[in-house]
């Protein structure tokens, strides 16, 4: 399947994983890609701590008004686009698009929207939701990517609409709420792309969060993206010292033997990722998409394409 095609089997992916799985990261990568296969793609961070304008070598924090982070595609038409969304800006909206401009910023300093979301869990997911669905209605993007909060909250977060229309009887929350099962149980609107890295821990909430949101959400499962694989290295069990006379090289003492080590350590490393990535194949049937380790601590546009074409080979392996 080549890029474009992937991409363009629905309008918004929501990327969900746990903290730590690199979540912003395969976010970053994924709009990317789309945007090198000529599509504009908006990326939403719903937590207002992404560190995605960083990973585009750009200031940030994101705001909630789009900026530009990337250009790519023929000639530079397609765009990588990002900004935030937090409940109060969507409610700031939705009541000033209502006609009530006046009285919305004193309900936000008020601390109304709080004193709301405690008596109807889940309104400020709808306000956020509602402004992707409305998003994705508008079509100023090929794609919208959704940086979602960590699967734990992120189940909570896509479920949110499910709970209120059993809550709510009438009115524009409930309907607002039934636009959003409605986006979410389409797969050719929405999909949710999981994000996991080849450890124990995170491979067991992937599979959890999978058939949760299955089950409760009904949103439909693009495959799931294993972050973090070290990539073979050849030669990798070589002796040392052989390997040194043979490539005309000289060790000092020691270095032989933490050279042994390493190698151990990176061999150990390696086949305990292999049998995560066997597990999560046996417990979760979906097709995975496999990201190499980056042994860097800096995440800047390089590092964000070099994801992205891995990720691009990886779409390229999926059928048809």
């Amino acid at each position: 399947m080549d890029p474009a095609g992937f991409c363009g089997q629905t309008r918004v992916i929501i990327v969900a994983g746990k903290g730590g799985a690199g979540k912003t990261t395969v976010s970053a990568a994924l709009a990317r890609m789309a945007a090198r296969a000529g599509l504009t793609t908006l990326v939403v961070d719903v937590e207002g701590t992404s560190g995605l304008p960083a990973a585009f070598g750009r200031p940030g924090p994101l705001r909630y008004d789009e900026v530009v982070l990337s250009e790519a595609g023929p000639g530079g038409t397609a765009q990588v686009r990002a900004r935030t969304l937090t409940p109060d800006d969507a409610l700031l909206e939705y009541l000033e698009g209502h006609g009530m401009g006046r009285i919305s910023r004193r309900l936000l300093s008020t601390g109304a929207v709080d004193v709301v979301a405690t008596a109807a869990p889940g309104i400020k997911d709808i306000l956020v939701l509602g402004k992707v669905k409305q998003l994705e209605r508008t079509g100023s993007a090929d794609l919208v990517v959704v940086d979602a909060p960590a699967t734990g909250h992120a189940v909570t977060f896509l479920s949110s609409a499910s709970g209120l229309l059993d809550a709510v009887r009438a009115g524009p929350i409930r309907a607002q709420a039934e636009d959003v099962v409605e986006l979410l149980a389409d797969p050719e609107r929405c999909q949710v792309l999981l994000v996991t890295s080849p450890e124990e821990t995170p491979v067991n909430e992937a599979v959890e969060s999978a058939y949760t949101l299955e089950d409760r959400v009904g949103v439909s499962l693009a495959p799931v993206v294993v972050n973090g694989l070290y990539a073979p290295v050849e030669g990798i069990d070589a002796d040392p010292v052989e390997a040194a006379a043979a490539a005309g090289a000289f060790l000092r003492p020691g270095e032989a033997d933490a050279l042994a080590a390493a190698a151990r350590f990176r061999q150990a490393r390696t086949a305990l990722q292999a049998e995560q990535v066997e597990r999560l194949a046996k417990a979760l049937p979906l097709p995975q998409l496999h990201l190499p380790f980056l042994f860097t601590t800096e995440l800047g546009l390089t590092e964000v394409d070099v994801l992205a074409a891995a990720l691009a080979d990886g779409v390229r392996r999926l059928p048809g």
